[in-house]
Protein backbone atom coordinates (compact mmCIF):
# COMPACT_ATOMS: atom_id res chain seq x y z
CA UNK A 1 0.00 0.00 0.00
CA UNK A 2 1.29 3.33 -0.91
CA UNK A 3 0.75 6.68 1.03
CA UNK A 4 -2.42 7.34 0.20
CA UNK A 5 -5.63 4.98 0.19
CA UNK A 6 -5.06 2.92 -2.64
CA UNK A 7 -1.14 1.97 -4.61
CA UNK A 8 -2.84 3.49 -7.80
CA UNK A 9 -5.54 4.95 -9.67
CA UNK A 10 -7.32 1.77 -11.48
CA UNK A 11 -7.10 -0.09 -8.10
CA UNK A 12 -9.28 2.79 -6.68
CA UNK A 13 -11.49 2.77 -9.30
CA UNK A 14 -11.98 -1.21 -8.88
CA UNK A 15 -12.17 -0.99 -4.98
CA UNK A 16 -14.76 2.01 -5.69
CA UNK A 17 -16.76 0.06 -8.24
CA UNK A 18 -16.44 -3.06 -5.65
CA UNK A 19 -18.07 -0.97 -2.93
CA UNK A 20 -21.05 1.19 -5.19
CA UNK A 21 -21.09 -2.19 -7.41
CA UNK A 22 -24.96 -0.98 -9.06
CA UNK A 23 -25.26 2.34 -8.05
CA UNK A 24 -25.09 4.74 -10.67
CA UNK A 25 -21.92 6.61 -11.78
CA UNK A 26 -21.80 8.22 -15.37
CA UNK A 27 -24.67 9.94 -16.72
CA UNK A 28 -25.36 10.81 -20.49
CA UNK A 29 -28.21 12.62 -22.08
CA UNK A 30 -29.83 10.03 -24.05
CA UNK A 31 -32.89 11.41 -25.93
CA UNK A 32 -34.70 13.93 -23.83
CA UNK A 33 -33.39 12.11 -20.32
CA UNK A 34 -29.90 11.30 -18.72
CA UNK A 35 -29.31 7.67 -18.40
CA UNK A 36 -26.50 5.61 -15.66
CA UNK A 37 -23.90 3.57 -16.23
CA UNK A 38 -23.59 1.70 -13.07
CA UNK A 39 -20.09 1.29 -11.40
CA UNK A 40 -20.08 -2.33 -11.54
CA UNK A 41 -21.01 -2.03 -15.69
CA UNK A 42 -18.13 0.53 -15.94
CA UNK A 43 -15.61 -2.09 -14.07
CA UNK A 44 -16.83 -5.14 -16.43
CA UNK A 45 -16.25 -2.51 -19.56
CA UNK A 46 -12.67 -1.23 -18.76
CA UNK A 47 -11.66 -4.94 -17.53
CA UNK A 48 -12.99 -6.05 -20.69
CA UNK A 49 -11.16 -3.15 -23.28
CA UNK A 50 -7.87 -3.60 -21.19
CA UNK A 51 -7.63 -7.28 -21.52
CA UNK A 52 -8.25 -6.93 -25.37
CA UNK A 53 -5.58 -3.81 -25.51
CA UNK A 54 -3.18 -6.79 -23.98
CA UNK A 55 -4.72 -8.83 -26.56
CA UNK A 56 -4.07 -6.60 -29.77
CA UNK A 57 0.16 -6.25 -27.93
CA UNK A 58 -0.69 -3.29 -26.35
CA UNK A 59 2.26 -3.59 -23.54
CA UNK A 60 3.41 -1.83 -20.31
CA UNK A 61 4.61 1.64 -21.14
CA UNK A 62 3.20 1.97 -24.74
CA UNK A 63 1.02 5.36 -25.65
CA UNK A 64 -2.78 5.28 -26.13
CA UNK A 65 -4.35 8.44 -27.23
CA UNK A 66 -8.38 9.36 -26.80
CA UNK A 67 -10.00 11.24 -29.58
CA UNK A 68 -13.62 11.83 -27.86
CA UNK A 69 -15.88 14.33 -26.44
CA UNK A 70 -16.63 13.89 -22.95
CA UNK A 71 -18.88 10.75 -22.40
CA UNK A 72 -18.95 7.58 -20.08
CA UNK A 73 -16.59 5.91 -22.92
CA UNK A 74 -13.86 8.58 -22.27
CA UNK A 75 -13.57 7.99 -18.46
CA UNK A 76 -13.52 4.01 -19.50
CA UNK A 77 -10.94 4.41 -22.05
CA UNK A 78 -8.84 6.14 -20.16
CA UNK A 79 -8.98 3.42 -17.04
CA UNK A 80 -8.40 0.60 -19.76
CA UNK A 81 -5.33 1.67 -20.54
CA UNK A 82 -4.16 2.77 -17.58
CA UNK A 83 -5.10 -1.20 -16.30
CA UNK A 84 -3.30 -2.62 -19.00
CA UNK A 85 -0.19 -0.69 -18.12
CA UNK A 86 0.12 1.68 -21.26
CA UNK A 87 -0.30 5.10 -21.00
CA UNK A 88 -3.10 7.48 -21.29
CA UNK A 89 -2.59 10.74 -24.23
CA UNK A 90 -5.64 12.82 -24.21
CA UNK A 91 -6.36 14.52 -27.41
CA UNK A 92 -8.73 17.43 -27.69
CA UNK A 93 -11.73 17.55 -29.56
CA UNK A 94 -10.58 20.76 -31.39
CA UNK A 95 -7.30 19.98 -32.30
CA UNK A 96 -6.25 20.30 -36.04
CA UNK A 97 -4.46 17.85 -38.46
CA UNK A 98 -1.48 19.41 -37.52
CA UNK A 99 -2.58 19.26 -33.86
CA UNK A 100 -3.28 15.77 -33.90
CA UNK A 101 0.15 14.61 -36.01
CA UNK A 102 2.17 16.08 -33.79
CA UNK A 103 0.89 14.48 -30.73
CA UNK A 104 0.63 10.92 -32.75
CA UNK A 105 4.79 11.77 -33.77
CA UNK A 106 6.23 12.72 -30.39
CA UNK A 107 3.91 10.34 -28.28
CA UNK A 108 4.90 7.68 -30.89
CA UNK A 109 2.13 6.57 -29.85
CA UNK A 110 0.63 2.60 -30.92
CA UNK A 111 -3.29 2.92 -30.53
CA UNK A 112 -5.94 5.37 -30.46
CA UNK A 113 -9.35 5.21 -29.25
CA UNK A 114 -11.94 7.48 -31.59
CA UNK A 115 -15.18 8.41 -30.71
CA UNK A 116 -17.36 9.68 -33.79
CA UNK A 117 -16.81 10.36 -37.75
CA UNK A 118 -16.82 14.22 -37.27
CA UNK A 119 -13.62 13.77 -34.92
CA UNK A 120 -11.82 11.38 -37.50
CA UNK A 121 -12.15 14.48 -39.79
CA UNK A 122 -8.82 15.97 -38.41
CA UNK A 123 -7.63 12.60 -36.59
CA UNK A 124 -7.53 10.45 -39.54
CA UNK A 125 -4.86 12.23 -42.09
CA UNK A 126 -2.56 12.50 -39.14
CA UNK A 127 -3.23 9.20 -38.51
CA UNK A 128 -2.79 8.25 -41.79
CA UNK A 129 0.80 10.05 -41.72
CA UNK A 130 1.97 8.58 -38.56
CA UNK A 131 4.40 5.74 -38.52
CA UNK A 132 3.90 4.14 -35.28
CA UNK A 133 0.27 4.01 -35.09
CA UNK A 134 -0.99 0.67 -35.63
CA UNK A 135 -3.62 -0.28 -33.94
CA UNK A 136 -7.46 1.88 -33.78
CA UNK A 137 -10.49 1.30 -31.87
CA UNK A 138 -14.07 3.05 -33.16
CA UNK A 139 -16.46 3.62 -30.22
CA UNK A 140 -19.09 4.47 -33.13
CA UNK A 141 -19.77 2.14 -36.01
CA UNK A 142 -17.75 3.96 -38.95
CA UNK A 143 -15.94 2.76 -42.57
CA UNK A 144 -12.45 4.22 -41.82
CA UNK A 145 -10.28 1.30 -42.62
CA UNK A 146 -9.81 3.14 -46.05
CA UNK A 147 -8.37 6.20 -45.09
CA UNK A 148 -5.23 4.88 -42.40
CA UNK A 149 -2.78 2.00 -41.95
CA UNK A 150 -3.64 1.03 -39.00
CA UNK A 151 -5.63 -1.74 -38.30
CA UNK A 152 -9.31 -0.72 -37.28
CA UNK A 153 -11.57 -2.46 -34.43
CA UNK A 154 -15.23 -1.96 -33.48
CA UNK A 155 -15.86 -0.57 -29.58
CA UNK A 156 -18.94 -3.06 -29.23
CA UNK A 157 -17.64 -5.97 -30.72
CA UNK A 158 -14.95 -5.77 -28.59
CA UNK A 159 -17.11 -5.69 -25.34
CA UNK A 160 -19.30 -7.83 -26.39
CA UNK A 161 -16.62 -10.52 -26.58
CA UNK A 162 -16.18 -10.26 -22.96
CA UNK A 163 -12.91 -10.17 -21.13
CA UNK A 164 -9.88 -12.40 -22.48
CA UNK A 165 -8.24 -13.05 -18.70
CA UNK A 166 -10.09 -10.54 -16.08
CA UNK A 167 -8.58 -12.23 -13.12
CA UNK A 168 -4.50 -11.44 -15.29
CA UNK A 169 -5.96 -7.74 -15.38
CA UNK A 170 -7.09 -7.59 -11.81
CA UNK A 171 -3.99 -8.75 -10.73
CA UNK A 172 -1.96 -6.58 -12.73
CA UNK A 173 -3.62 -3.67 -11.60
CA UNK A 174 -3.19 -4.46 -7.86
CA UNK A 175 0.48 -4.05 -8.36
CA UNK A 176 1.23 -1.14 -10.65
CA UNK A 177 3.32 0.90 -8.71
CA UNK A 178 1.96 4.46 -7.55
CA UNK A 179 5.34 6.35 -9.76
CA UNK A 180 4.21 4.42 -12.86
CA UNK A 181 3.36 7.02 -15.43
CA UNK A 182 -0.17 7.12 -16.06
CA UNK A 183 -1.23 9.59 -18.92
CA UNK A 184 0.98 12.15 -20.90
CA UNK A 185 -1.18 15.39 -21.10
CA UNK A 186 -0.13 17.97 -23.86
CA UNK A 187 -0.12 21.47 -22.46
CA UNK A 188 -2.88 23.94 -24.26
CA UNK A 189 0.13 25.44 -26.45
CA UNK A 190 -0.51 29.54 -25.01
CA UNK A 191 2.99 29.99 -25.51
CA UNK A 192 3.84 27.54 -28.61
CA UNK A 193 4.15 23.82 -29.41
CA UNK A 194 2.36 22.01 -27.02
CA UNK A 195 4.90 19.68 -24.71
CA UNK A 196 3.36 16.15 -22.96
CA UNK A 197 3.66 16.08 -19.38
CA UNK A 198 3.90 12.94 -17.89
CA UNK A 199 2.27 12.37 -14.86
CA UNK A 200 2.34 9.49 -12.36
CA UNK A 201 -0.39 7.90 -10.36
CA UNK A 202 0.59 9.36 -7.01
CA UNK A 203 0.93 12.83 -8.67
CA UNK A 204 -3.00 12.86 -9.57
CA UNK A 205 -3.73 10.54 -6.41
CA UNK A 206 -2.13 13.98 -4.89
CA UNK A 207 -4.67 16.11 -5.76
CA UNK A 208 -7.33 14.29 -5.29
CA UNK A 209 -6.36 13.54 -1.19
CA UNK A 210 -5.54 17.27 -1.58
CA UNK A 211 -9.52 18.18 -2.87
CA UNK A 212 -11.08 16.27 -0.03
CA UNK A 213 -10.43 19.14 2.13
CA UNK A 214 -12.75 20.95 0.25
CA UNK A 215 -15.41 18.23 0.32
CA UNK A 216 -15.02 17.47 4.00
CA UNK A 217 -16.06 20.76 4.85
CA UNK A 218 -19.36 20.82 3.17
CA UNK A 219 -22.26 19.72 4.22
CA UNK A 220 -23.46 16.66 2.47
CA UNK A 221 -21.28 13.08 1.62
CA UNK A 222 -22.35 11.99 -1.84
CA UNK A 223 -21.97 14.30 -4.58
CA UNK A 224 -22.67 15.17 -7.80
CA UNK A 225 -20.01 16.42 -10.71
CA UNK A 226 -21.26 18.25 -13.89
CA UNK A 227 -18.78 17.32 -16.10
CA UNK A 228 -18.41 20.46 -18.76
CA UNK A 229 -14.58 21.00 -19.24
CA UNK A 230 -12.46 18.87 -21.89
CA UNK A 231 -11.65 15.85 -20.20
CA UNK A 232 -8.04 16.10 -21.94
CA UNK A 233 -7.39 19.03 -19.82
CA UNK A 234 -5.54 18.09 -16.53
CA UNK A 235 -7.35 20.34 -14.59
CA UNK A 236 -10.98 18.19 -15.83
CA UNK A 237 -9.26 15.04 -15.92
CA UNK A 238 -7.88 15.21 -12.39
CA UNK A 239 -10.60 17.32 -10.64
CA UNK A 240 -13.51 16.45 -12.65
CA UNK A 241 -13.14 12.90 -13.48
CA UNK A 242 -10.76 10.76 -10.53
CA UNK A 243 -11.68 13.14 -8.21
CA UNK A 244 -15.15 11.88 -8.15
CA UNK A 245 -13.63 8.18 -8.48
CA UNK A 246 -11.73 9.07 -5.51
CA UNK A 247 -15.31 9.93 -3.59
CA UNK A 248 -17.58 7.55 -4.78
CA UNK A 249 -19.55 10.28 -6.62
CA UNK A 250 -21.54 10.43 -9.62
CA UNK A 251 -20.57 12.19 -12.81
CA UNK A 252 -22.66 13.62 -15.21
CA UNK A 253 -21.20 15.10 -18.82
CA UNK A 254 -22.53 18.22 -19.87
CA UNK A 255 -24.03 18.56 -23.20
CA UNK A 256 -22.47 22.03 -24.82
CA UNK A 257 -22.04 25.31 -23.61
CA UNK A 258 -25.31 26.41 -24.98
CA UNK A 259 -26.97 23.75 -23.56
CA UNK A 260 -25.55 24.15 -19.88
CA UNK A 261 -27.70 26.33 -18.09
CA UNK A 262 -30.95 23.35 -18.75
CA UNK A 263 -28.06 20.56 -17.80
CA UNK A 264 -27.74 22.54 -14.36
CA UNK A 265 -31.78 22.11 -13.87
CA UNK A 266 -31.32 18.56 -14.94
CA UNK A 267 -28.50 17.32 -13.32
CA UNK A 268 -28.61 19.37 -10.39
CA UNK A 269 -25.02 18.85 -9.01
CA UNK A 270 -23.32 19.50 -6.15
CA UNK A 271 -20.17 20.26 -7.37
CA UNK A 272 -18.64 21.88 -10.15
CA UNK A 273 -15.02 22.52 -12.05
CA UNK A 274 -15.11 25.83 -14.34
CA UNK A 275 -12.63 28.40 -15.91
CA UNK A 276 -12.90 32.05 -15.64
CA UNK A 277 -14.02 33.13 -18.66
CA UNK A 278 -16.98 31.50 -17.55
CA UNK A 279 -18.16 32.69 -14.85
CA UNK A 280 -17.40 35.82 -16.79
CA UNK A 281 -20.26 35.16 -18.92
CA UNK A 282 -22.28 34.19 -16.61
CA UNK A 283 -21.94 37.11 -14.60
CA UNK A 284 -22.71 39.23 -17.80
CA UNK A 285 -25.40 37.52 -18.54
CA UNK A 286 -26.79 37.60 -15.65
CA UNK A 287 -26.79 41.25 -15.02
CA UNK A 288 -27.94 42.07 -18.44
CA UNK A 289 -31.74 39.83 -17.08
CA UNK A 290 -31.64 42.06 -14.69
CA UNK A 291 -30.88 45.30 -16.26
CA UNK A 292 -33.75 44.79 -18.79
CA UNK A 293 -36.47 43.77 -16.06
CA UNK A 294 -35.37 46.72 -14.01
CA UNK A 295 -38.27 47.96 -11.54
CA UNK A 296 -37.94 46.26 -8.16
CA UNK A 297 -36.08 43.15 -9.20
CA UNK A 298 -32.95 45.38 -10.50
CA UNK A 299 -33.26 47.27 -7.09
CA UNK A 300 -33.30 44.20 -4.87
CA UNK A 301 -30.88 42.53 -6.89
CA UNK A 302 -28.46 45.74 -6.68
CA UNK A 303 -28.85 45.65 -2.74
CA UNK A 304 -27.91 42.63 -2.57
CA UNK A 305 -24.93 42.54 -4.01
CA UNK A 306 -23.92 45.46 -1.75
CA UNK A 307 -24.96 43.70 0.97
CA UNK A 308 -23.33 40.53 0.39
CA UNK A 309 -20.09 42.00 -0.22
CA UNK A 310 -20.44 43.46 3.39
CA UNK A 311 -21.36 40.40 4.84
CA UNK A 312 -18.84 38.52 3.00
CA UNK A 313 -16.44 41.07 4.84
CA UNK A 314 -17.83 40.89 8.45
CA UNK A 315 -18.71 44.28 7.97
CA UNK A 316 -22.56 44.42 8.34
CA UNK A 317 -25.08 45.71 10.43
CA UNK A 318 -27.94 44.61 12.52
CA UNK A 319 -29.92 45.71 10.35
CA UNK A 320 -28.09 44.49 7.41
CA UNK A 321 -27.99 40.95 8.29
CA UNK A 322 -32.38 41.27 9.02
CA UNK A 323 -32.45 42.62 5.22
CA UNK A 324 -29.53 40.00 4.12
CA UNK A 325 -32.20 37.10 5.66
CA UNK A 326 -34.97 38.66 3.02
CA UNK A 327 -32.36 39.10 0.39
CA UNK A 328 -31.64 35.47 0.74
CA UNK A 329 -35.25 34.44 0.06
CA UNK A 330 -36.03 36.95 -2.73
CA UNK A 331 -32.99 36.99 -4.73
CA UNK A 332 -30.21 34.54 -4.22
CA UNK A 333 -32.28 31.49 -3.69
CA UNK A 334 -33.69 32.48 -7.28
CA UNK A 335 -29.96 32.27 -8.67
CA UNK A 336 -28.87 28.88 -6.63
CA UNK A 337 -32.19 27.66 -8.57
CA UNK A 338 -30.74 28.72 -12.06
CA UNK A 339 -27.70 25.82 -10.99
CA UNK A 340 -29.92 23.41 -9.63
CA UNK A 341 -30.47 24.47 -6.35
CA UNK A 342 -28.05 21.88 -4.63
CA UNK A 343 -24.69 23.80 -5.55
CA UNK A 344 -22.35 23.23 -2.67
CA UNK A 345 -18.74 24.25 -4.58
CA UNK A 346 -17.93 25.86 -7.93
CA UNK A 347 -14.44 25.28 -8.35
CA UNK A 348 -12.59 27.61 -10.66
CA UNK A 349 -9.65 27.03 -11.89
CA UNK A 350 -7.36 27.41 -15.44
CA UNK A 351 -7.02 30.72 -15.08
CA UNK A 352 -6.97 33.76 -12.99
CA UNK A 353 -10.15 34.74 -11.72
CA UNK A 354 -11.08 38.62 -11.93
CA UNK A 355 -11.73 39.36 -7.68
CA UNK A 356 -14.92 41.33 -8.86
CA UNK A 357 -15.93 38.77 -10.47
CA UNK A 358 -15.41 36.57 -7.96
CA UNK A 359 -17.10 39.16 -5.24
CA UNK A 360 -20.20 39.27 -7.56
CA UNK A 361 -21.03 35.39 -7.19
CA UNK A 362 -20.38 35.44 -3.50
CA UNK A 363 -22.48 38.37 -2.90
CA UNK A 364 -25.08 36.29 -4.79
CA UNK A 365 -24.60 33.51 -2.03
CA UNK A 366 -22.97 31.18 -4.66
CA UNK A 367 -19.74 28.63 -2.79
CA UNK A 368 -17.54 29.70 -5.56
CA UNK A 369 -13.79 28.84 -4.53
CA UNK A 370 -10.90 29.85 -6.74
CA UNK A 371 -8.02 27.16 -7.18
CA UNK A 372 -4.29 27.35 -8.71
CA UNK A 373 -2.22 24.96 -10.63
CA UNK A 374 -0.57 23.86 -13.70
CA UNK A 375 -0.58 20.66 -15.81
CA UNK A 376 2.81 20.43 -14.60
CA UNK A 377 1.15 19.65 -11.21
CA UNK A 378 -1.76 17.17 -12.15
CA UNK A 379 -2.86 19.99 -12.16
CA UNK A 380 -4.12 21.55 -8.63
CA UNK A 381 -1.26 23.42 -6.45
CA UNK A 382 -3.62 25.34 -3.94
CA UNK A 383 -7.29 25.74 -3.30
CA UNK A 384 -10.10 28.02 -1.46
CA UNK A 385 -11.65 26.37 1.61
CA UNK A 386 -15.14 26.77 2.16
CA UNK A 387 -15.64 29.63 5.04
CA UNK A 388 -11.76 30.28 4.90
CA UNK A 389 -12.27 32.20 1.50
CA UNK A 390 -10.14 35.39 0.62
CA UNK A 391 -11.18 36.94 -2.63
CA UNK A 392 -7.96 37.47 -4.28
CA UNK A 393 -6.20 34.62 -3.04
CA UNK A 394 -5.84 31.33 -4.56
CA UNK A 395 -5.81 29.56 -1.21
CA UNK A 396 -3.34 27.46 0.87
CA UNK A 397 -1.45 24.84 -0.65
CA UNK A 398 -3.02 21.38 -0.77
CA UNK A 399 -1.72 18.54 1.81
CA UNK A 400 1.97 17.39 1.67
CA UNK A 401 2.38 20.14 -1.18
CA UNK A 402 5.60 22.55 -0.70
CA UNK A 403 5.93 25.91 -1.82
CA UNK A 404 8.40 28.79 -2.09
CA UNK A 405 8.94 32.25 -3.18
CA UNK A 406 11.93 32.93 -4.86
CA UNK A 407 14.45 35.80 -5.25
CA UNK A 408 12.75 37.12 -8.13
CA UNK A 409 8.96 36.22 -7.03
CA UNK A 410 8.61 33.22 -8.90
CA UNK A 411 6.34 30.47 -7.32
CA UNK A 412 8.11 26.75 -6.74
CA UNK A 413 6.88 23.64 -5.54
CA UNK A 414 7.75 20.51 -4.91
CA UNK A 415 5.68 17.03 -3.60
CA UNK A 416 4.20 13.88 -5.42
CA UNK A 417 2.13 16.24 -7.45
CA UNK A 418 4.95 17.62 -9.52
CA UNK A 419 5.18 15.81 -12.99
CA UNK A 420 8.00 13.56 -13.60
CA UNK A 421 9.37 16.12 -17.07
CA UNK A 422 8.14 16.66 -20.57
CA UNK A 423 8.06 13.50 -23.08
CA UNK A 424 11.62 13.19 -25.00
CA UNK A 425 12.25 16.91 -24.02
CA UNK A 426 15.11 16.84 -21.26
CA UNK A 427 16.58 20.91 -22.19
CA UNK A 428 12.37 22.06 -21.33
CA UNK A 429 12.17 19.72 -18.08
CA UNK A 430 15.84 20.71 -16.82
CA UNK A 431 14.73 24.09 -17.17
CA UNK A 432 11.35 23.90 -14.50
CA UNK A 433 12.50 21.18 -12.96
CA UNK A 434 15.52 22.19 -10.26
CA UNK A 435 16.70 20.13 -7.33
CA UNK A 436 13.33 18.53 -7.53
CA UNK A 437 11.49 22.20 -7.38
CA UNK A 438 8.77 23.01 -10.20
CA UNK A 439 9.37 26.43 -11.33
CA UNK A 440 6.08 27.49 -12.15
CA UNK A 441 6.35 30.81 -14.32
CA UNK A 442 3.49 32.39 -11.86
CA UNK A 443 5.00 35.60 -9.76
CA UNK A 444 3.53 35.87 -6.66
CA UNK A 445 3.57 35.66 -3.15
CA UNK A 446 2.48 33.96 0.87
CA UNK A 447 -0.02 36.35 2.50
CA UNK A 448 -0.13 36.05 6.73
CA UNK A 449 -2.81 33.27 6.11
CA UNK A 450 -0.43 30.72 4.39
CA UNK A 451 -2.31 31.66 0.89
CA UNK A 452 -1.17 32.24 -2.08
CA UNK A 453 -1.79 35.72 -3.92
CA UNK A 454 -0.62 35.14 -7.85
CA UNK A 455 0.96 38.40 -8.97
CA UNK A 456 1.23 37.57 -12.99
CA UNK A 457 2.65 34.66 -15.49
CA UNK A 458 6.07 35.40 -15.74
CA UNK A 459 6.56 34.89 -18.94
CA UNK A 460 3.16 36.70 -19.66
CA UNK A 461 4.64 39.86 -17.99
CA UNK A 462 5.44 42.91 -20.39
CA UNK A 463 8.58 44.22 -19.80
CA UNK A 464 8.58 48.22 -21.53
CA UNK A 465 11.55 49.84 -23.03
CA UNK A 466 12.86 51.44 -20.11
CA UNK A 467 12.39 47.93 -18.02
CA UNK A 468 9.27 48.60 -16.31
CA UNK A 469 7.10 45.20 -15.77
CA UNK A 470 3.60 44.91 -16.32
CA UNK A 471 1.07 42.90 -16.25
CA UNK A 472 -0.94 42.32 -19.00
CA UNK A 473 -4.06 39.68 -17.18
CA UNK A 474 -4.93 42.15 -15.09
CA UNK A 475 -5.92 44.83 -17.40
CA UNK A 476 -7.72 42.33 -20.02
CA UNK A 477 -9.83 41.75 -16.72
CA UNK A 478 -10.31 45.08 -15.93
CA UNK A 479 -11.14 46.16 -19.62
CA UNK A 480 -13.74 43.05 -19.96
CA UNK A 481 -15.78 43.77 -17.04
CA UNK A 482 -17.00 46.90 -18.85
CA UNK A 483 -20.11 45.54 -20.97
CA UNK A 484 -19.06 46.78 -24.44
CA UNK A 485 -15.98 44.60 -24.25
CA UNK A 486 -16.36 40.85 -24.85
CA UNK A 487 -12.23 39.98 -24.86
CA UNK A 488 -9.13 42.07 -25.01
CA UNK A 489 -5.22 41.53 -25.27
CA UNK A 490 -2.63 43.84 -23.74
CA UNK A 491 0.75 44.06 -25.73
CA UNK A 492 3.54 46.70 -25.48
CA UNK A 493 6.95 44.27 -24.80
CA UNK A 494 10.17 46.68 -25.27
CA UNK A 495 7.32 49.07 -26.28
CA UNK A 496 7.33 52.71 -24.71
CA UNK A 497 3.89 52.36 -23.55
CA UNK A 498 0.82 49.99 -23.65
CA UNK A 499 -2.03 49.46 -26.46
CA UNK A 500 -4.94 47.29 -26.58
CA UNK A 501 -6.85 44.61 -28.81
CA UNK A 502 -10.27 44.86 -28.80
CA UNK A 503 -13.42 42.32 -29.59
CA UNK A 504 -16.60 44.59 -28.80
CA UNK A 505 -19.69 42.80 -27.04
CA UNK A 506 -21.50 41.46 -30.08
CA UNK A 507 -24.67 42.05 -28.07
CA UNK A 508 -23.95 45.84 -27.58
CA UNK A 509 -22.47 45.77 -31.29
CA UNK A 510 -25.83 45.05 -32.52
CA UNK A 511 -27.59 47.78 -30.17
CA UNK A 512 -24.52 50.05 -31.34
CA UNK A 513 -24.96 49.24 -35.33
CA UNK A 514 -28.68 49.75 -35.06
CA UNK A 515 -28.61 52.78 -33.27
CA UNK A 516 -25.91 54.55 -35.94
CA UNK A 517 -28.04 52.47 -39.20
CA UNK A 518 -25.17 50.11 -39.79
CA UNK A 519 -27.64 46.65 -38.47
CA UNK A 520 -26.48 43.93 -39.24
CA UNK A 521 -22.66 44.53 -39.39
CA UNK A 522 -20.00 42.17 -38.41
CA UNK A 523 -17.53 42.89 -35.93
CA UNK A 524 -14.73 42.46 -39.40
CA UNK A 525 -17.34 44.68 -41.39
CA UNK A 526 -16.81 47.34 -38.41
CA UNK A 527 -12.89 46.85 -37.42
CA UNK A 528 -11.86 49.92 -38.90
CA UNK A 529 -15.06 52.17 -38.33
CA UNK A 530 -13.71 55.56 -36.48
CA UNK A 531 -17.68 56.04 -35.38
CA UNK A 532 -17.42 52.67 -33.51
CA UNK A 533 -13.79 53.34 -32.13
CA UNK A 534 -14.95 56.54 -30.92
CA UNK A 535 -17.46 54.79 -28.95
CA UNK A 536 -14.70 52.95 -27.41
CA UNK A 537 -12.65 55.33 -26.24
CA UNK A 538 -14.69 56.76 -23.74
CA UNK A 539 -15.02 52.87 -22.40
CA UNK A 540 -11.10 52.37 -22.39
CA UNK A 541 -10.93 56.72 -20.52
CA UNK A 542 -12.91 55.09 -18.07
CA UNK A 543 -10.68 52.13 -17.43
CA UNK A 544 -7.83 53.99 -17.51
CA UNK A 545 -8.62 56.35 -14.67
CA UNK A 546 -8.65 53.24 -12.56
CA UNK A 547 -4.81 52.23 -14.21
CA UNK A 548 -1.80 53.38 -12.97
CA UNK A 549 0.39 55.66 -15.68
CA UNK A 550 2.02 52.35 -16.59
CA UNK A 551 -0.57 50.25 -17.35
CA UNK A 552 -3.08 53.23 -19.20
CA UNK A 553 -3.71 51.89 -22.39
CA UNK A 554 -2.69 54.51 -25.07
CA UNK A 555 -3.88 53.18 -27.85
CA UNK A 556 -6.16 50.37 -29.39
CA UNK A 557 -7.21 48.66 -32.60
CA UNK A 558 -10.31 46.51 -33.02
CA UNK A 559 -9.94 42.52 -33.77
CA UNK A 560 -11.98 41.74 -36.80
CA UNK A 561 -13.41 38.38 -35.41
CA UNK A 562 -13.73 37.23 -31.65
CA UNK A 563 -10.83 34.86 -30.58
CA UNK A 564 -12.16 31.42 -30.37
CA UNK A 565 -11.11 28.10 -30.08
CA UNK A 566 -11.85 27.70 -33.75
CA UNK A 567 -9.98 30.00 -34.92
CA UNK A 568 -7.21 28.72 -32.57
CA UNK A 569 -6.68 31.65 -30.67
CA UNK A 570 -7.98 30.30 -27.12
CA UNK A 571 -7.03 26.89 -26.06
CA UNK A 572 -9.66 24.61 -25.14
CA UNK A 573 -10.72 26.11 -21.81
CA UNK A 574 -11.02 29.54 -22.89
CA UNK A 575 -7.27 31.18 -22.23
CA UNK A 576 -6.09 33.41 -25.24
CA UNK A 577 -2.72 32.33 -27.02
CA UNK A 578 -0.99 35.47 -26.54
CA UNK A 579 1.48 34.18 -29.58
CA UNK A 580 -0.95 33.46 -32.36
CA UNK A 581 -3.35 36.61 -31.81
CA UNK A 582 -0.09 38.73 -32.14
CA UNK A 583 1.04 37.12 -34.21
CA UNK A 584 -2.33 37.46 -36.63
CA UNK A 585 -2.97 41.27 -35.78
CA UNK A 586 1.03 42.34 -35.64
CA UNK A 587 0.95 44.59 -38.27
CA UNK A 588 -2.09 46.51 -36.84
CA UNK A 589 -0.96 46.40 -33.41
CA UNK A 590 2.46 47.89 -34.63
CA UNK A 591 0.62 50.37 -36.43
CA UNK A 592 -0.22 52.14 -33.13
CA UNK A 593 3.21 53.08 -32.15
CA UNK A 594 3.42 55.22 -35.46
CA UNK A 595 0.36 57.24 -35.48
Amino acid sequence: MSDYNWPNLCEMFFQQAESNKDKPFLWQKKGKEFVAISWAEAAASVTILASHLRELGIVEGDRVVIISESRPEWCISDLAIMAAGAISVPAYTTNTTRDHLHILENSGAKAAILSTKALGKHFLPAAHQSDALQIVIAMENQDISQNINAQVYDWQEILSKGAVDSDAIRNYVKNISGKQTACLIYTSGTGGAPKGVMLHHNSIMHNCVGASEITDLLTINHHRFLSFLPLSHAYEHSAGQFFPIFLGAEIYYAQSLDKLATNFIETRPTIMTVVPRLFEMLRLKITRGIESEGGLKKTLFKRALKLGEKRHYGTQNIFNRIENIFLDILVRKKVKEKFGGKIEALISGGAPLNPDVGMFFWALGMPLLQGYGQTESAPVISAQLPGQVSVGTVGPPLRNTSVKIAEDGEILIQGDLVMQGYWHNDDATKAVLVDGWLHTGDVGHIDDNGHINITDRKKDIIVLDKGDNVSPQRIEGILTLEPEIAQAMIYGEAKPHLVALLVPDPDWLKEWALKHDKEGSTIGALHQDEDLKKALSSVVSRVNSGLSNLEKIRRFTLAWEGFSIENTQMTPTLKIRRHIISAEYNEDLERLYKK
